[in-house]
C-alpha cells in the first residue's frame, strides 16, 4: 500500500509539473510583448485591426467603427465611422504630415505635430504595450483564451485612470480594451473583431488624396462621378465635393455643449451675421472663463499652426498655447470648433468637446 501511495504521489507531482510548464506568468508575457514591440519597430513592422469603439462620455453612448493601420516607421491611418451620425473621419500620418480627413465633405485639416509619439491612443497597439510594460504594479490573470492586464491608464485625459486589456494567448493581438475613470466606470470600450500582424499595404494606402477619394474607405464616403457614373479626376472630384458641401450644409444654428464645468454658466451666444461661414460665438464665465467659436469653414484644405494633437476619442483636435490656450477640432458634419481660454484645463476642454457629439443646433 505504501508503494502504491508513493507511486501515485510521484505521478501527481509529475503531472502538476508538466501542467505548469505550459503556463505563463506576468513577467514572461511582458518579456514576449517587448519582443513583439521590437518587431514592430523593424523594417517590416506593420499591423491592421478592425473593431468597435463605444464612448460613454456624453448623455448617450456614442459608437464608432474603427479601422487601424500601421506601417513602420511612422505611417498611421485610423478610420472612425460614427454609427449614429453615419459619418467617417480619418486620422492619417505620412511623410507630408498629420491629417484629419472628412472624405464625404471633401475636407482636410493638416497638423504640424509629431503624433502619436508620446501620446497614447486606446486603439493603437503600441500604446497598449507601453501601458502594460510601464506599470510595475500591473495586475495579471489568464483566462481560457486571453491574458488580461489591469494597469494604469496613460492618456491625455486625467479622467481616464485605469485600463483593462485583453490579449490573445497565442498571438498577443489585442481583443478588448476598457478604460475607466476614478469611480471605476468604463468610459471607453474597444472591441477588436480582427487584428493581423505584417499585412500587405499598397503603395498609396497612406496617401492623403487616395484616402480622400477612395470609396473603399467607408460605406459613408462619397466619391464624385460624372453623368455616366465614371469617377471624376482628383481635382474635379475635390472641387465638386466642396461645392456640394457648401450648397447642402448651410446654417447649423447654435450648438451648446452638453457639459459645462461646475461653477460655470453660459453668459450669451450670438451669430456673427457678416461671416460667410455661419460663425457663432458662445461666452462662458464663472470658475473658468472661456469662449467657443463655431463655424463651417468654406476652405476645403486647412493647415493649422504647430501644436499638440489631442485624441478626443471621436476625432483628433489641435492644442495651441500662447497667452491663451486653444483647442480646435472639426466634427463629421463640417462644423469647426475652437475653445479659447486662459485658465480652462485641458481635461475640461476635452470633456466639453466630447459633449458636443450628441447635440444639435438650436
Amino acid at each position: 500500500m505504501r508503494r502504491i501511495a508513493w507511486v501515485l504521489a510521484i505521478i501527481m507531482s509529475v503531472t502538476l509539473i508538466m501542467t505548469g510548464c505550459g503556463k505563463k506568468d506576468s513577467a514572461s508575457v511582458v518579456k514576449d510583448l517587448n519582443d513583439v514591440a521590437d518587431k514592430l519597430e523593424s523594417k517590416a513592422g506593420a499591423y491592421q485591426g478592425e473593431g468597435t469603439m463605444t464612448l460613454y462620455t456624453g448623455e448617450q453612448p456614442q459608437e464608432y467603427k474603427v479601422e487601424v493601420w500601421y506601417k513602420n516607421p511612422s505611417y498611421y491611418r485610423i478610420s472612425l465611422a460614427s454609427v449614429q451620425k453615419n459619418v467617417t473621419q480619418i486620422v492619417l500620418r505620412n511623410d507630408e504630415g498629420v491629417f484629419v480627413l472628412t472624405p464625404s465633405l471633401g475636407k482636410s485639416f493638416r497638423f504640424q505635430s509629431d503624433w502619436p509619439e508620446n501620446q497614447g491612443q486606446v486603439y493603437l497597439y503600441q500604446t497598449l504595450i507601453k501601458g502594460i510594460v510601464a506599470d510595475n504594479n500591473r495586475q495579471f490573470v489568464a483566462d481560457k483564451d486571453s491574458y488580461v492586464f489591469d494597469v494604469a491608464a496613460n492618456y491625455q485625459s486625467r479622467a481616464l485612470v485605469r485600463q483593462k486589456i485583453w490579449l490573445d494567448k497565442k498571438t498577443y493581438a489585442p481583443k478588448q480594451v476598457q478604460v475607466s475613470d476614478s469611480e471605476a466606470k468604463v468610459v471607453v470600450d474597444v472591441k477588436f473583431s480582427k487584428f493581423a500582424f505584417n499585412p500587405e499595404f499598397s503603395a498609396d494606402s497612406f496617401d492623403m488624396k487616395k484616402n480622400m477619394a477612395s470609396q473603399g474607405t467607408s460605406e459613408n464616403t462619397v466619391a464624385q462621378v460624372d453623368e455616366n457614373g465614371n469617377p471624376l479626376p482628383a481635382a474635379e472630384n475635390q472641387e465638386g465635393t466642396q461645392t456640394q458641401a457648401n450648397a447642402d450644409l448651410g446654417d447649423f444654428g447654435v450648438i451648446e455643449p452638453g457639459y459645462t464645468p461646475e461653477g460655470v454658466t453660459l453668459k450669451g451666444s450670438n451669430k456673427i451675421e457678416s461671416s460667410d461661414d455661419h460663425a457663432v460665438l458662445l461666452r462662458y464665465d464663472g470658475t473658468y472663463q472661456y469662449t467657443i467659436l463655431e463655424s463651417r469653414p468654406l476652405d476645403q484644405a486647412v493647415s493649422l499652426a504647430p501644436g499638440t494633437l489631442i485624441d478626443l476619442g471621436f476625432t483628433a483636435g489641435l492644442l495651441t498655447e500662447d497667452e491663451q490656450q486653444t483647442l480646435t477640432w472639426m466634427s463629421g458634419d463640417g462644423v469647426q470648433y475652437r475653445i479659447i481660454s486662459a485658465n480652462l484645463p485641458l481635461s475640461e476642454m476635452m470633456e466639453i468637446a466630447a459633449s458636443t457629439q450628441d447635440q444639435t443646433g438650436k
